[in-house]
């Protein structure tokens, strides 16, 4: 039996040069790149310690990198593998492999995203907790979703679809909508996946993400004074 009702899951790539935030490639080279991905595991791993409410995991791959992905998240965090098959099919084993173990709500996040505030899991946790079907989703500006919580399996949700283009979220909504799934929606996040999105991410005033982001913020610092 899980520990609490609650789960919540970090889907997360090992940072190796060349294989992450490869969008962001030549704006930064493949090795900052990679150091980028991994601050930002580590300051999202770091502040999602604070929450007390739900067991925490990280999905990781691939699977060769289990030694690194254990350096990175030590405990609280359990670690296990991602399946194979396009993004949909990784989520919805990642939902059943925690479904099996008798967990009643899981939320499943990235982890390339600035720390998400803690009161959007608390949302996500209470509206999730009811009888009937229910979905939680939050938008990211880039069309996607960066969390998507279940209280049961529900596979037909992730089957049938495109994914990484600017339409994800709004498919998902009216597929959901089509299940007669009762669905809410979190406020708007982002992730970090563009140069724009650095930027944006460099000139935000927020003292809370100075205090979760050390890492990250860091890094950025140093990488815009090595372009001066």
């Amino acid at each position: 039996m899980p520990i609490r009702a609650n789960a919540l899951a970090i889907m997360a790539k090992a940072p190796i040069a060349g294989t992450v935030k490869t969008r962001l490639l030549p704006y930064l080279s493949a090795e900052d790149a990679a150091e980028l991905a991994r601050s930002l595991l580590l300051d999202q791993l770091s502040h999602l310690r604070a929450i007390e409410t739900a067991d925490l995991y990280v999905a990781f791959t691939p699977l060769q990198e289990e030694a690194l992905m254990k350096q990175l998240a030590p405990a609280p965090f359990q670690l296990f593998s991602q399946s194979e098959g396009d993004l949909g099919a990784r989520m919805q084993n990642i939902f059943s492999a925690l479904f099996a173990k008798e967990y009643k709500n899981v939320v499943l996040i990235g982890a390339d995203l600035p720390p998400v505030p803690l009161d959007y899991f608390v949302q996500a946790y209470d509206y999730l907790d009811g009888p009937e079907p229910r979905v939680v989703l939050g938008p990211s500006r880039d069309g996607g979703y960066y969390l998507v919580g279940l209280n049961r399996p529900m596979p037909a949700m992730f089957e049938n679809m495109t994914w990484s283009h600017d339409q994800v979220f709004t498919q998902t909504v009216t597929k959901l909508a089509d299940l007669g799934i009762e669905t809410r929606q979190l406020p708007i996040w982002f992730d970090i996946d563009t140069p724009d999105d650095l930027q944006i991410l460099m000139t935000r005033e927020d003292d809370r993400q100075n205090v979760s982001m050390k890492n990250t913020l860091k890094l950025l610092r140093h990488l815009d004074g090595r372009r001066r």
